[in-house]
């Protein structure tokens, strides 16, 4: 494995597609994805934490990169090659 330092890298770009979704809204795309039928249990005692966890892809946008894959179907082709 290769060890670099930051200032060997340059701009550090995020890598998204730039839209946001809830725990629930992927929790339940999961859910959908892998055919779980059980229940999912929110313990509404814990902390929600970050309220928007948005990554800012601005710098991404400015290269004119754009994601192929959306998270629904990058998860349904993980967990396809997970239970391969």
């Amino acid at each position: 494995m290769n060890n670099y330092d930051a200032s060997d890298i340059g701009d550090f770009i995020n890598i998204g597609t730039g839209k946001d979704l809830t725990i629930k809204e992927l929790a339940d795309m999961i859910r959908n994805i892998v055919g779980f039928k059980g229940e999912i249990d929110w313990d509404s005692s814990k902390p929600d934490g970050t309220l928007q966890k948005l990554l800012d892809v601005s710098l991404l946008n400015q290269k004119e990169w754009r994601s192929k894959t959306t998270l629904k179907e990058g998860i349904r082709k993980s967990y396809i090659s997970y239970t391969k």
